[in-house]
This record gives structure tokens, C-alpha cells and sequence, in this order.
């Protein structure tokens, strides 16, 4: 039931309606449990045309929330610190992007810790620096080569057996005409190679070809690939020994736009953070 018909029928105000509910939320979800946590995510989510930014930390292992701050990089992490340090916490691994402010962070509150820098957030990296390339053929192309090459943007970014039986030709043709392009589409399917390597020596031979390749082929925008690869290596080969993503967080951010748009936005941001803290339950728990 809405809020509002739970006061209609308790002949209740909604605004005590509202209170209950976030009291409940508030003693069983205020103060998430860390002692066990081994395995932490760390990102951040852009929510409303406010340009609002949360920073979000999860337990990697059951995918529960473990803390929600309005802000992002280093300031809003600064409380959770002590709070992990409280609970006795032996966190072995963090999977979080390639953002210096939250790695650094994280090395500083804990040291020996492994940095493991996510798959998707690389091979979205990768992707924008192939539509750099895009867009700069586009800008340099002349005539029907122009208009081929301006349309072939969905279809770079999709992996080839996500494409359909006529789309393929379409992509066939753009890549033919225009070689830079081609051998910018051809690494950004190699790099996605990398993390199916069997062991950490044969995925640091991999990167060291990979980035030779991509620093040979002459394209400004593969060699800058290449450059943040090798500033970012050993967060990336951290995965050979944690073999972690953020695959969770992103299914949560997505699960949090939803509950927003569903939701109108909230204007009690505590009321909201609660929400959050309490979504791993909100599909088999009965509250009431």
C-alpha cells in the first residue's frame, strides 16, 4: 500500500505515517554491520538535474549498502573510516574506478590493502577514446564518407555479438574505409581480453603488448589509452589475485535512479539515504 492509503485506512497523518516508517528504517538499517566485511566497492551516482553526487560503498560478498554520503571523492568518505576501524573490520580488497580521489583515500585509511580498478570502468574509458577517434574522422571526412563514418556510434560501442545480422555489414564498411578507425575498433575488442588471462604474470605480459600495439599504431587517442594503462597497472593486475568488479554497484545505481523516478525525488535526504541503506531486504522483507 501507498503511504497514502495506509493513512487513510489508520485514519492516520502521512506525515506520522512517513515517521514510523522511517524510524523503523532507521533501527534496523541506520547502522549497517561491517565486522565481516572482506570485500568493499567503492563509486559514485549522479542523481537529478541538481547535479547531485552520492558516494556509495557495498559489500562486494552479499551486496549490501554500507554507506551513503551527498558528495563525492575523499571528504565524503572521510566518516566511514573510523567507523571500519570500530568494527575491526579486515578488508582485503576494494574494487572502485581509476578516480585518484577515492584510491587515495583508500590507500591512506588502508595501507596493504589491494586496489583493484574495475573492468567496466576501463573498457568504458576505452570506449570514450574510440568515439574521441570517431568524432575526429568525422570532422576530417569529406563527402558520403562523412555520413557512413557519423553513423557508426552505437555500433563500435556494442560487442560484436550483441549486433544484429544487418548491422554488421553497416559496421564491415565504415571500418573498411577508414583504417584508423579499424585499428582503434580491433583493440578496444583485444583489451577486453585482458581480464581472461590465467595468471597475473600472463596478464602483465598481455597489457605490455597490448599498450606496444596501441602506442605503434600512431592514433593520439589509443596511445592515451595506453599512457593510463601503464600509470593504472598494478590496480589492474590486482585482479589476477581478487578477482573483483563492480558489476553490483552499477546494478544498484541503476536500482536507485528507478526508486527515484518512481519516488518524484525525495526532499528528506536522511529519509532517503535510509531507503538505500535498506534495498538489499526491500524484496523479501515484510515491513509492517
Amino acid at each position: 500500500m501507498t503511504w497514502s492509503d495506509v493513512a487513510d485506512l489508520t485514519l492516520l497523518n502521512w506525515d506520522t505515517v512517513k515517521g514510523i516508517v522511517k524510524a523503523h528504517l532507521a533501527k534496523d538499517y541506520g547502522k549497517p554491520v561491517l565486522r565481516g566485511v572482506r570485500y568493499l566497492g567503492i563509486d559514485e551516482i549522479h542523481l537529478g538535474k541538481k547535479k547531485r553526487f552520492y558516494t556509495i560503498v557495498i559489500d562486494l560478498e552479499d551486496g549490501r549498502i554500507l554507506w551513503v554520503k551527498p558528495g563525492r571523492g575523499k571528504t565524503a568518505l572521510g566518516a566511514f573510516w573510523p567507523r571500519l576501524r570500530l568494527a575491526k573490520a579486515r578488508i582485503q580488497a576494494v574494487a572502485l574506478d581509476m578516480s585518484g580521489a577515492y584510491w587515495s583515500a583508500v590507500l591512506e585509511h588502508l595501507p596493504g590493502v589491494a586496489l583493484v580498478f574495475d573492468t567496466f570502468h576501463i573498457l568504458m574509458l576505452m570506449n570514450e577514446r574510440l568515439d574521441d577517434l570517431r568524432r575526429q574522422m568525422v570532422r576530417e571526412a569529406e563527402g558520403p564518407l562523412k555520413l557512413q563514418i557519423k553513423g557508426t556510434r552505437f555500433l563500435l560501442l556494442r560487442h560484436p555479438e550483441d549486433l544484429t545480422g544487418d548491422q554488421i555489414p553497416r559496421l564491415d564498411q565504415a571500418l573498411r574505409l577508414n583504417e584508423p578507425l579499424l585499428l582503434g575498433w580491433y583493440l578496444k575488442e583485444e583489451l577486453g581480453e585482458l581480464w581472461n588471462q590465467p595468471s597475473r604474470a600472463q596478464m602483465r605480459a598481455f597489457l605490455n603488448d597490448w599498450c606496444h600495439k596501441a602506442d605503434q599504431s600512431g592514433i593520439g587517442q589509443m596511445r592515451k589509452m595506453a599512457k593510463t594503462l601503464r600509470t593504472h597497472a598494478s590496480g589492474i593486475l590486482a585482479y589476477a589475485d581478487h578477482p573483483l568488479t563492480s558489476a553490483k554497484l552499477e546494478g544498484i545505481n541503476n536500482t536507485i535512479k528507478t526508486l527515484t523516478k518512481r519516488s518524484y525525488g525525495f526532499h528528506d535526504e536522511n529519509f532517503f539515504i535510509l531507503r538505500l541503506l535498506s534495498l538489499h531486504h526491500a524484496k523479501y522483507k515484510l515491513l509492517g
